[in-house]
């Protein structure tokens, strides 16, 4: 295997423990991304630490500051951060079991694959993952990741596993924050009945090597034609927004044309009717 774990360690049910390794399971390393250059000299920028009063300072002379009010910091050097550094037991331990649908989508984060390190350790994770897979279960346990606690959920895929990071209860806002202005309006029976036929007729196998990334394919498109020493952009156009009053022809259009297609009766569209954290000791930015 190419990759290299992203974390290394053991995992445990009850009595059966056996040595995993965690593999990043995706990757942005196709993603298009720049450097600064001066267009001067074609050299690449580098960027410097500076103070405003005193200039360029090196990195490794400065501290962390977390802003509590504007201009005002509670400093933190490698000392402060060393006092609450979590220590790795390197076991992730199953310690309860749910239902899938019992994790709302909103908490699931990155994804990781579980990998037995060879040797006697494959049987016993050859256990663990057939008694997940017969019980149908979720299981839910945590690891110290890159210095920090997190909760994990783990599934069967295959003949190994996947470990999902968790979003703690406190970064997931709530939907009622956005979703109560919403006005309550009542859509027209018609109208829904049109777009769950079209609904129907768009109905097909999940198949995510069809997406793509419009925006990036131009940057890549154009950077072939600048390598060539030519000039290309490909243009990736915003859709209209629907206008109300237009919204029954707009469905029966989507709906025209296709097979077996039967618009319902033409009908007027009506009109619109988180535990505080103890503080630090406050010392002003010099």
């Amino acid at each position: 295997m190419a990759a290299r774990p992203t974390w290394q360690g053991h995992l445990k049910l009850s009595l059966v423990t056996c040595p995993v390794a965690l593999y990043t399971a995706t990757s942005s390393a196709s993603h298009v991304s720049f450097h600064l250059i001066n267009p001067d000299t074609n050299n690449r920028i580098r960027m410097v630490p500076t103070d405003p009063d005193t200039g360029p300072v090196e990195r490794s002379d400065l501290v962390k500051g977390y802003e509590v009010s504007k201009d005002e910091y509670v400093l933190f050097d490698d000392a402060d951060f060393d006092k609450v550094k979590l220590e790795s037991t390197r076991t992730i331990d199953i310690n309860q079991f749910v239902d899938e649908d019992d994790i709302d989508r909103l908490y699931w984060d990155d994804p990781f694959y579980v990998v037995p390190e060879k040797g006697v350790g494959a049987e016993a994770f050859a256990v663990i993952r057939d008694a997940m897979k017969a019980a149908g279960k979720i299981a839910i346990g945590c690891l110290v990741l890159r210095n920090r606690e997190r909760q994990i959920a783990l599934e069967v895929r295959g003949k190994g596993l996947v470990a999902w990071s968790l979003r703690p209860h406190d970064e997931v806002r709530d939907a009622g924050d956005f979703f109560d202005d919403i006005p309550a309006v009542k859509a027209d029976k018609d109208m829904v009945e049109i777009a769950t036929r079209i609904i129907g007729q768009k109905e097909s196998d999940f198949d995510p090597s069809k997406f793509t990334d419009r925006y990036d394919d131009a940057l890549k498109e154009m950077i072939k034609a600048k390598q060539k020493g030519g000039k290309g952009l490909v243009e990736a156009p915003e859709p209209d927004d629907t206008n109300v009053v237009d919204l029954m022809a707009a469905l029966r259009a989507s709906l025209k044309g296709s097979a077996g297609g039967k618009a319902a009766p033409a009908k007027k569209a009506a009109a619109k009717k988180t535990p505080a954290k103890k503080p630090a000791a406050k010392r002003k930015a010099a």
